[in-house]
């Protein structure tokens, strides 16, 4: 395997990550980590059912070949004054919604370059536990970089940080965190990139189906558990609307702050 060049920075976040896991004492179970790529570019297409689902899949991909995944990130976790540091320290990229143009070349350029460039196309946390529509840039990415997209399903991370749920203290420890990768997934610029992120959900789900049929921990009733396999999730039309409404609670604010501003 080609030498990999330091990166002190990555390298702590790692170990600082792989500290509060094992504090945890959580279990990890993957299976499909041959398809991550032990050199080259692709597109890390993943499930986002909590936010720490970056950190986990960058665990397993980094126990299992030391590839380091640069992940897209919002504008304005880069504008906070330590944690922009370190994400510009392991060269991450950040997604200016307004300008998203500029994230994209980038993301291009860094794969065609040989990274790894891990994405949500969910496009924001999904409380319902199922995958639901997902944007087409992992497939665009792909297509215009000429790299394979490899899709990674992950089940258990939700109970550790996730959306609309406070999770206990003693509630992490001791949860089983779950992995299936995906056969890589080729999407050239003769592709309807419509189709190809179709057929990536189906890919996505399929993963999840089979991570939460084998999980080792009975959902019946739980919250993290999807409400179609008994648990008590939001299921995803009512997720999907508290989504809207949020988002319209936001653009309110901003609206009435700006008037606020302007006077």
């Amino acid at each position: 395997m080609k030498r990999r060049r330091l990166e002190p920075i990555y390298s702590t976040a790692v170990a600082t990550g792989r500290s509060l896991f094992g504090f945890w004492r959580l279990t990890r179970t993957a299976t499909g980590l041959g398809n991550i790529p032990d050199s080259g570019g692709a597109v890390i297409a993943m499930t986002h059912f909590g936010y720490l689902e970056f950190a986990l899949v960058e665990w397993a991909a980094w126990m299992h070949n030391r590839r380091r995944i640069r992940f897209m990130a919002q504008k304005g976790a880069f504008d906070k004054p330590v944690i922009g540091t370190l994400l510009r320290g392991m060269r991450h990229i950040s997604v200016d919604m307004t300008a998203g143009a500029s994230a994209y070349a980038d993301a291009v350029a860094a794969l065609r370059a040989g990274e790894l460039i891990g994405v949500f196309p969910e496009a924001g946390v999904n409380s319902s536990f199922t995958v639901r529509e997902l944007k087409t840039g992992a497939a665009r990415l792909a297509a215009e970089a000429g790299v394979p997209i490899i899709p990674v399903a992950v089940w258990g991370g939700q109970r550790l940080l996730t959306k609309n749920h406070k999770v206990g203290f003693r509630e992490r420890f001791g949860v089983p965190i779950t992995y299936a990768v995906g056969e890589p997934i080729v999407v050239t610029a003769d592709d309807d990139v419509t189709q190809a992120t179709e057929d990536l959900k189906g890919t996505l789900q399929g993963l999840v189906d089979t991570l939460q049929a084998d999980y080792p921990v009975d959902g019946t009733g739980q919250w993290w558990q999807p409400r179609h396999l008994g648990g008590t999730a939001p299921t995803p039309v009512e997720a999907g609307a508290a989504d809207e409404a949020r988002r319209l609670r936001r653009e309110k604010a901003r609206l009435e702050k700006a008037e606020l501003e302007g006077r």
